[in-house]
């Protein structure tokens, strides 16, 4: 083994005294993402400041046989950033330039480290917003890597959607680029499709270049209330067949509602809700708010309200995106558990119902919420780490929940990705492809140094 010394002396040849770091608060820092998984420490941390340091960077790792780890904000989820054996973890937070807006092709290009909140502050100069909102403000290469989702994925779409093109650092340093600015190609390999939601495990993103859209002339929020899930996901199922351009509906249940009531101190009936978002002009507006009322009352909806103001719309959606502190705040000295799956809008009623009633018997504290309209939806559960038995009863839970999907010809994750948390369901998701995806991994990466032990593991056939 490459004694940790031999690499930082590599390191500092090619990078700054203050780019290289082998202290311990900061690689604490990096050893950990929000997941419930136990974290490991990175031998040494650098900040790179471009494509240049990270391609050089990587071919010492290549040369040594060292692990990398690409760093963005460390707000996934499935252990994506915690290292599984020597390793030098790439915090690209130095690399946060915006580089080109190109407001009539409706595209961005940005380097990795930019978060979505700095980009659409820059954005909204010109009429522009970047759609993809996973409700953490991560960073544009790590939401890239992980392919993110979130609220207003039913409209725009997921990251995949988005890029246009990704300037990617390969494993023994060479630079590539996955696409160009056209909106289409037939033109080889769809390596754009490839490279999102890798996880890092095929290469490192030091640009991406991104669709953006105009900011809409009119949006309007409402919070529909129901007697119970089944009828909020109905309606939500009339909503989409009926054709209405919905840019956001999430499923918030009972439980849910109550720590939101508690941590953001409003006063939503504790119901299965939906919170729901539509985004056009004022007359097609006007028209898709009277049919989505129509299909909320033919579903059984106690109680629908509207909000047209920006600063009550902005209140709703921030008590939404704040139910993960929610459930922290109200359960002081247990840990966050958070999965996702997604499912067809058919089995979706049946998916949520299935977690409620399996969360309701493995008895530990929790809620569901969900993208529903894409059949994405999360379960959230709070838990005594200390207590080996309570995180068993979690463990197995999860994996009811995630076999429930996928017999159904859904997936273990809709948006969190699989890291080394969901990496044991790969195979009976994917099967035999699951070895083409291998396959792909040793042909990129044969020595296996971008982020091992991560989506796909082949260290045991190397």
């Amino acid at each position: 083994m490459t004694t940790t010394d031999t690499i930082v002396s590599a390191l500092k040849d090619i990078l700054s005294d203050e780019q290289v770091t082998v202290n311990e608060t900061i690689r604490e820092l990096h050893s950990k993402d929000e997941s419930y998984h136990e974290g490991r420490l990175p031998d040494v941390v650098v900040f790179p400041s471009s494509t240049k340091e990270v391609s050089d960077i990587l071919k010492i790792a290549n040369d040594f046989g060292i692990a990398v780890i690409p760093f963005g904000r460390g707000s996934s989820l499935e252990g994506h950033v915690i290292p599984i054996r020597q390793s030098i973890t790439i915090d690209f937070s130095w690399m946060n330039k915006i580089l080109e807006i190109r407001p009539g092709d409706l595209l961005v290009r940005v380097q990795p480290g930019v978060t979505r909140t700095e980009l659409n502050k820059e954005l909204k100069k010109y009429g522009l917003f970047f759609s993809v909102d996973p409700g953490a403000d991560a960073s544009l290469g790590g939401m890239a890597a992980t392919n993110a989702s979130g609220t207003t994925a039913v409209r725009y779409g997921v990251m995949r959607d988005q890029v246009r093109d990704l300037e990617v650092v390969l494993a023994d340093g060479r630079v590539i680029h996955t696409g160009n600015l056209a909106a289409k190609s037939s033109s080889g390999y769809h390596l754009n499709g490839l490279f999102v939601g890798s996880e890092g495990t095929l290469g490192c993103f030091t640009e991406l270049t991104l669709q953006v859209y105009g900011i809409p002339e009119f949006e309007t929020a409402a919070i529909a209330v129901f007697p119970d899930v089944q009828s909020a996901v109905e309606a939500v199922t009339g909503i989409l067949q009926a054709g209405v351009p919905i840019a956001r509906v999430e499923l918030v249940d009972e439980q849910s509602i109550e720590q939101v009531n508690q941590y953001s101190e409003t006063d939503f009936p504790v119901k299965p809700t939906l919170f729901l978002e539509f985004h056009g002009n004022e007359a097609g507006l006007a028209q898709d708010v009277e049919f989505t009322k129509e299909i909320m009352n033919d579903s059984g909806c106690l109680s629908i309200q509207f909000e047209t103001d920006t600063a009550a719309r902005h209140k709703l959606w921030e008590a939404r995106h704040n139910l993960a502190y929610a459930y922290i705040h109200g359960f002081k000295g247990k840990k966050l558990m958070t999965t996702d799956v997604c499912v067809s809008i058919t089995d979706l009623a049946d998916a949520v119902l299935f977690a409620r009633a399996e969360l309701e018997k493995v008895n530990i504290p929790g809620g569901i919420l969900g993208h529903v309209g894409d059949g994405n939806f999360h379960v959230l559960l709070m838990i005594d780490m200390s207590n080996k038995e309570e995180l068993a009863r979690a463990e197995a839970y999860n994996e009811k929940l995630v076999r429930f999907a996928i017999e159904r010809n859904g997936t273990c994750t809709g948006e969190h990705g699989v890291g080394f948390g969901k990496q044991k369901y790969q195979v009976l998701e994917h099967g035999e492809a699951l070895n083409v995806m291998k396959t792909i991994k040793k042909a990129i990466d044969p020595k296996d140094i971008l982020n091992p032990g991560k989506l796909v593991d082949i260290q045991e056939s190397l």
